[in-house]
C-alpha cells in the first residue's frame, strides 16, 4: 500500500472500530462489558485471529492480554515475531460467558453469533490485507473458511479463503487446559513452529 492508502485504511479501521463498539448484530454484546476489537497496524504481513475475547479482555477492551495472550506473546516471541508488527483480532467480538458465583466462565460461540460477527472481520481484513492470517483454532478456522474444519488435517497446509492465505494452528487456551506438562510443551513448541512456518511465509520476522 502506499502512503496515502495507508492512511486512509487506517483511518478508516479506526471509524470501524468506533462502529463496532455499539455492534447489536447478535445478542452478546447484552451480557458483553463492551466490545474487543482488532489491535494493531495496517498493512501488518500476519493477522491473528482468536475465537473471542475472554474475561480479562473484554474487562479491558484489548485482545489477547489475559493468560492465553501471555502464552501467544511467548510463543510470537520464540518465532522472532514482534507483536506489535502484527495484526490480532477474534472472529467474535463479544465475551460469551456463563456466570458461575463470582466467576464468568467462557462458552463457544454459535454458528450464528460466528457468521453474525464476520462482517467485522470481513471489515479487518480488507483494510489490514495481511499477507498470511493465522487462524488460532477451529472457531477461528471456521470463521474464516466458512466450511467444517478438522485442525490436525489442516496444520501446516497453507489455504486460500477469498483471496486471502491462511494456516491453522491452536489456540493458545488449548494449551493452558493441558494438564500433562510434556503434552503442554509439545503443544507450545507445536505452535511456536506454526508462527514461524506464518513467518516464513509472510516474509516478515522481527529483525526486518
Amino acid at each position: 500500500m502506499t502512503r496515502v492508502e495507508l492512511a486512509r485504511h487506517s483511518r478508516e479501521l479506526h471509524e470501524a472500530a468506533a462502529e463496532a463498539a455499539h455492534c447489536t448484530r447478535c445478542s452478546l454484546y447484552r451480557d458483553a462489558t463492551q466490545v474487543v476489537f482488532g489491535e494493531g497496524p495496517v498493512g501488518a504481513p500476519l493477522m491473528l485471529v482468536g475465537e473471542q475475547p475472554g474475561d480479562k479482555e473484554d474487562l479491558a477492551g484489548k485482545p489477547f492480554v489475559g493468560p492465553a495472550g501471555r502464552v501467544l506473546d511467548a510463543a510470537l516471541a520464540e518465532a522472532g515475531l514482534d507483536r506489535a508488527s502484527t495484526y490480532v483480532t477474534n472472529a467474535v467480538k463479544h465475551f460469551k460467558h456463563e456466570q458461575r458465583g463470582k466467576f464468568r466462565l467462557h462458552k463457544q460461540p454459535t454458528r450464528g453469533e460466528v457468521q453474525a460477527c464476520r462482517w467485522w472481520l470481513e471489515q479487518e481484513l480488507t483494510l489490514v490485507q495481511p499477507k498470511l492470517v493465522v487462524a488460532l483454532g477451529v472457531t477461528a478456522a471456521r470463521a474464516l473458511l466458512e466450511k467444517p474444519v478438522v485442525l490436525s488435517r489442516l496444520r501446516g497446509q497453507v489455504l486460500e479463503f477469498e483471496g486471502y492465505r491462511a494456516i491453522v494452528t491452536l489456540h493458545p487456551s488449548a494449551i493452558l487446559r493441558m494438564r500433562d506438562e510434556a503434552e503442554k510443551d509439545a503443544a507450545f513448541r507445536g505452535l511456536c513452529e506454526d508462527l514461524r512456518f506464518a513467518a516464513k511465509i509472510a516474509g516478515k520476522t522481527a529483525s526486518d
